[in-house]
């Protein structure tokens, strides 16, 4: 990644990418996020009754 940092008054300021470097970035982001509010969520169910992949497949009138 490259990225040039442009400065005001000596202090850095800014930063430039290239459009593939912030999309790269963008993406690990909403990964993290994701990630985030998946443990949120497992947390959450701690405790909770849960049931079988195959029996909320039946009881919806699914197809797998």
């Amino acid at each position: 990644m490259k990225a040039q940092v442009l400065e005001k008054n000596g202090k850095k300021e800014f930063v430039v990418l290239s459009w593939d470097d912030y999309m790269r970035i963008q993406e690990m982001l909403e990964d993290y996020e994701d990630l985030k509010e998946l443990r949120r969520a497992k947390e959450k169910a701690k405790g909770q009754k849960t049931i079988s992949f195959e029996r909320a497949v039946k009881s919806l009138k699914l197809k797998k």
